[in-house]
């Protein structure tokens, strides 16, 4: 089982004091065993609302990475400024150099 986290503890407790505050206010009982059943049924509630409060979802990963457009306007600029043969142009098209980045940040 899952630690819970603060969210869920914070819920939890406010649920805890406000319900069992209000149910002694309005039944107004003065027997131990009224008390004992309101103090119960007040941390049942608040366990179920510290349960139901939604978990943080696990972010999504990246399926590829993203190659930046930068990269794709600097190979297409260079290509287009110098002037190259018809035979080597032909061939660099067809064959696309591998981009190389930075290993990590």
């Amino acid at each position: 089982m899952p630690r819970p986290t603060a969210a869920q503890l914070a819920y939890g407790s406010c649920t805890v004091i406000c319900s069992t505050l209000a149910m002694l206010l309005l039944s107004q009982t003065s027997s131990s065993l009224g008390i004992v059943l309101i103090t119960l049924s007040a941390l049942a509630l608040g366990l179920l609302v510290a349960m139901t409060v939604p978990l943080p979802k696990p972010a999504p990963a990246a399926a590829a990475p993203v190659v930046p457009e930068r990269v794709q306007a600097r190979r297409e600029t260079a290509s287009v400024s110098a002037p190259v043969p018809a035979s080597v142009s032909a061939a660099a098209s067809a064959a696309p150099e591998p981009v190389r980045e930075p290993a990590g940040p």
